[in-house]
């Protein structure tokens, strides 16, 4: 779904047909978003200030909101571009393959988000290359979510690390 990483960032379901890209988070994390979000989030509009506003807000910046991060379900089918030589080779696949969205742990706090290729390979979405090109295909496949549950996991684990 998200990385326990991700938990911590504002985050939304995916929708079909949507494309994504990866992107490091704050946490440090890999995990997909929207490159609507990113260049929103990037580029805020140009504002005209006087020259004692560009000071004061060189010493304390204004504070932006995160980018959010895009939870795929597991069983979700992807369309995965731009995989890196290494990574063709050593899985035996091609540049731009369909995936299977899967989580390959249930272990709490560890990467568990991953993709599945036709040969049964996986690959943790930790392991892809930031910038990577990600279209949703098909959500149908993908396991029912029980979103009021995720809400109450993630509401658990944050109080727990406080």
């Amino acid at each position: 779904m998200c990385d326990y990483s991700l938990m911590a960032v504002p985050n939304r379901l995916a929708q079909e047909g949507e494309e994504l890209v990866t992107h490091r988070f704050p946490a440090g994390s890999l995990g997909l978003a929207s490159p609507a979000d990113l260049k929103r989030f990037a580029d805020p509009p140009p504002v005209r200030r006087s020259l004692w506003c560009a000071v004061k807000e060189f010493f304390n910046p204004p504070k932006t909101a995160p980018v959010p991060a895009v939870c795929i379900p597991p069983g979700a089918r992807l369309e995965l571009h731009d995989i890196p030589v290494r990574l063709q080779h050593d899985l035996g696949v091609g540049p731009a393959e369909e995936v299977t969205f899967t989580q390959i742990s249930a272990a709490v706090n560890s990467y568990r988000d991953a993709v599945r290729f036709w040969n049964g390979r996986e690959v943790r979405l930790q392991e892809l290359r930031e910038g990577q090109h990600v279209r949703v295909l098909d959500l149908s496949m993908a396991d029912e979510l029980d979103l009021e549950k995720l809400r109450e996991e993630r509401a658990e684990t944050s109080y727990r690390f406080r």
